[in-house]
């Protein structure tokens, strides 16, 4: 991607992240990026493209952060950890109408988004469960497929405005109580204790796990 694309598309990300997707125009997005319009339109034919855009740049990163994460981690329930670390970061800037927007006004870029998912991210829980079991960390009897669905079902959940209004609750700390929840619900003995010492003083005033 030439670099006059790519800073739009990284300006895009940040933008989208920060204010939503529906609540920024073609006005808005060029304004912020101190750009003229003419130019957002010689990189994208309109709204819908540099959204379908943002979104697979942001999958690409994604997918090279999450294997970064798979091949530094020590194991299973690090890597877990590492990855809630990652997505805590990500949430504590995310619009929460950001997904809504996407599933209403945007539905190729969503389609591309959930596609992921399931591809993906479902595809990085069920590798990571099958590791697990082969250290000894999690339970041997886990029926790996459903598992990793009810994760990425989970995920869901966190911008769900009707369950976790953000008025209420932050999707940072919903997340994190899914991610406990999820890892205490598969962790077999040795990773419950592996998870006491490993964990229990990295934030003793919100202690993850």
């Amino acid at each position: 991607m030439e670099e006059k694309a790519q800073n739009i598309i990284d300006q895009a990300i940040q933008l989208f992240t920060q204010y939503g997707v529906k609540s920024l125009t073609m006005d808005d997005l060029a304004r912020h990026m101190g750009v003229s319009k003419k130019t957002l339109y010689q990189v994208v034919t309109d709204k819908a493209d540099l959204v379908s855009r943002t979104i697979q740049h942001y999958i690409d990163q994604d997918v090279c952060e999450l294997e970064k994460v798979h091949e530094e981690s020590e194991n299973a329930i690090e890597e877990m950890f590492m990855i809630a670390q990652r997505v805590s970061e990500h949430l504590k800037q995310m619009h929460p109408s950001i997904l809504y927007d996407l599933e209403k006004y945007y539905p190729k870029a969503f389609k591309t988004f959930q596609e992921y998912k399931v591809k993906d991210i479902q595809g990085c829980v069920a590798r990571n469960i099958r590791d697990g079991i082969e250290q000894g960390l999690y339970r041997d009897n886990i029926n790996i497929p459903i598992v990793a669905g009810l994760y990425i079902g989970r995920m869901d959940l966190i911008f769900d405005q009707q369950l976790f209004p953000s008025s209420k609750y932050s999707p940072k700390d919903v997340y994190f109580e899914a991610i406990r929840y999820h890892i205490r619900g598969i962790a077999s003995e040795k990773g419950i204790e592996y998870l006491k010492d490993k964990f229990k003083t990295i934030d003793t005033q919100n202690p993850i796990f």
